[in-house]
């Protein structure tokens, strides 16, 4: 009965420690999991401000850039200028004019 008694002492001991040993590892899961939505957080915050940050200097460089080029646009509309620098014009060729006497020489050959 003494060796029952000392089995079951032992049991309960090991018991215990394996109590305080999830007790320890639900504390870490519960602050790694903390850590975890902070930094998320944060991140997202950060990605929020990126974004607004980067819409604001894109309209910024867009106005800037139209505000630029604006004065060689009023001369080509006006028509004192070429197409501005940059710009390249459409050229009509053969191939874009349709011309119904060669359609119709075509459709014979």
């Amino acid at each position: 009965m003494s060796s029952y008694l000392a089995q079951e002492v032992h049991l309960a001991k090991r018991h215990e420690e394996i109590l305080s040993q999830r007790s320890a590892l639900l504390q870490q899961m519960e602050t790694y999991l903390g850590d975890k939505k902070t930094k998320k957080t944060w991140q997202t915050q950060a990605a929020d401000a990126a974004r607004r940050r980067n819409a604001a200097l894109l309209n910024t460089l867009y106005w800037a850039s139209v505000k630029e080029s604006l004065p060689n646009w009023e001369e080509f509309l006006l028509g004192r200028a070429e197409y501005p620098i940059g710009f390249k014009k459409q050229k009509t060729t053969k191939q874009n004019i349709s011309n119904p006497e060669e359609d119709s020489q075509k459709q014979i050959l």
